[in-house]
């Protein structure tokens, strides 16, 4: 009898994980090294997350979307980053604003709102793209008895300067809705950041943020909730950060003797 060749992939016996997950796992191997399928499949996302941080903002098109998703004014704004060399380059740059923004929010008279809502495009314009107008138009139903004043659009911008913006509508708190670092399974991840009192010099001890806002991670109306709550109790108590916890999600026993009490905690 002849021996029957071995099959050139070797399989990995935890394959039927893969459904549940986008991380690289269970792979198999031939030989020693990956099989051809994944290895391919490796560049072509290693390429798609490069493209998501050099990918340019859509400004116009973006611009329209969010301004019929939350019926407020937009305002279109750009950091002190020139071009996107140099906002990879000196990341300072895209955390403040350049003159033009700046006089074009001092012409402005400062009247007091709840929320100021800024988009940048960050490390991912196609996350802002595809997901910023979405999770708004999940978001402004929840926030009853919130003031939200214009929303800031940046080109170039990282997450800090929404404290400068903020600042300068005379917000109580802003949230900063933010293309992340692309991953190798999520180019269009977008970041919530929240900070109460905004103000330049603010640390990142100081906000808040829910990651992975898309539909392949946490989708718009799970994150719309846990946002809304963040915001009411960052009201509720002045503050953002650290000392604002997220327990948006606790579980609690349904009546009886043990409602409203956390059953992790048990009888005891």
């Amino acid at each position: 009898m002849t021996d029957t060749p071995p099959p050139p992939v070797t399989p990995n016996p935890w394959t039927a994980l893969r459904r549940h997950t986008d991380a690289r796992i269970a792979l198999g191997r031939a030989g020693l090294s990956l099989p051809s399928a994944a290895h391919l499949a490796f560049q072509l996302d290693h390429a798609r997350a490069r493209d998501a941080v050099h990918l340019p903002l859509e400004r116009a098109a973006l611009h329209a979307a969010l301004a019929q998703a939350s019926g407020l004014e937009v305002l279109d704004l750009h950091s002190a980053a020139a071009d996107r060399l140099e906002y990879l380059q000196r990341p300072d740059l895209g955390r403040r604003l350049d003159e033009a923004s700046r006089a074009l929010l001092a012409a402005r008279p400062v009247t007091a709102c709840d929320v100021g809502f800024v988009i940048a495009d960050g490390l991912s314009a196609r996350a802002v793209h595809e997901h910023a107008a979405a999770l708004l138009t999940a978001l402004l139903p929840r926030l009853d008895g919130w003031t939200p004043g214009p929303l800031a659009l940046v080109e170039q911008g990282r997450v800090a300067i929404g404290d400068e913006i903020g600042a300068a509508l005379g917000a109580r708190l802003v949230v900063v809705l933010i293309g992340e670092r692309p991953g190798l399974s999520s180019p269009d991840s977008l970041g919530l950041y929240l900070t109460w009192s905004p103000r330049p010099g603010r640390s990142d001890a100081e906000r808040n943020c829910i990651s992975n806002v898309r539909p392949a991670g946490l989708p718009y109306p799970a994150a719309a909730h846990r946002l809304a709550h963040l915001m009411n109790e960052a009201r509720r108590r002045s503050l953002s950060g650290v000392g604002l916890k997220d327990d948006s999600e606790i579980a609690r026993l349904p009546g009886g003797a043990g409602a409203g009490r956390n059953f992790l905690l048990g009888s005891g």
